[in-house]
């Protein structure tokens, strides 16, 4: 069995591949004579996306700013905004192992939905589910918004969703203020 290159030969494409002899002989060291083989071969490891979205990190709530590379409508990788103010381009292992949790196989991606008066269980796509959540809390909103108390005083408030992910501290606050109604601090107790 024969080797295709033999040792002197593998040795001698080595060195003259080798950067290091070029820049002694006199090439410029920031130009070809830096450059390998390799090194010509390579490509930016995001030249495949096809946009670049930004979105807020949905993990830590601090408002670090991420980057969202997708290529044929799938993630191939995520970075900090280098232009965000609060994490300046990087990402904490949180923030980071966001991309693992979108992309993961096991990712749920239906929920079980059961209409109102309903006696069974369906399943419904992850999309329907949010944009679902979306309008509900839109209307919701839109119905009992208050922007003035009687008085004028401006408050820019609503009380029917007013507990959506508030701690049970923040709610008592909340419910004992005078602002609010009779209604809510008997539901909110």
């Amino acid at each position: 069995m024969k080797l295709r290159h033999t040792i002197p030969d593998r040795v001698a494409g080595f060195v003259r591949d080798w950067s290091l002899p070029r820049q002694f002989a006199g090439g410029d060291p920031t130009r070809e004579a830096a450059q390998s083989t390799m090194s010509r071969q390579l490509r930016p490891r995001l030249e495949e996306a096809d946009t670049i979205g930004t979105s807020i990190c949905p993990i830590a709530r601090s408002g670090a700013l991420s980057w969202f590379m997708p290529k044929d409508g799938h993630l191939i990788h995520i970075e900090g905004d280098p232009r965000s103010p609060i994490n300046q381009g990087t990402l904490c292992p949180k923030g980071a192992a966001t991309f693992g949790w979108l992309t993961s196989p096991d990712r749920l991606t239906k929920v079980l939905y059961r209409a109102p008066r309903a006696e069974s269980w369906e399943e419904r796509p992850l999309g329907w589910a949010m944009d679902r959540i979306a309008y509900l809390v839109k209307r919701t909103r839109d119905e009992s918004f208050v922007s003035n108390l009687p008085d004028g005083t401006p408050v820019n408030h609503t009380l029917a969703i007013g507990s959506l992910g508030a701690p049970p501290s923040t709610m008592r606050k909340i419910t004992s203020s005078r602002n609010c109604s009779a209604a809510a601090s008997a539901w909110f107790g």
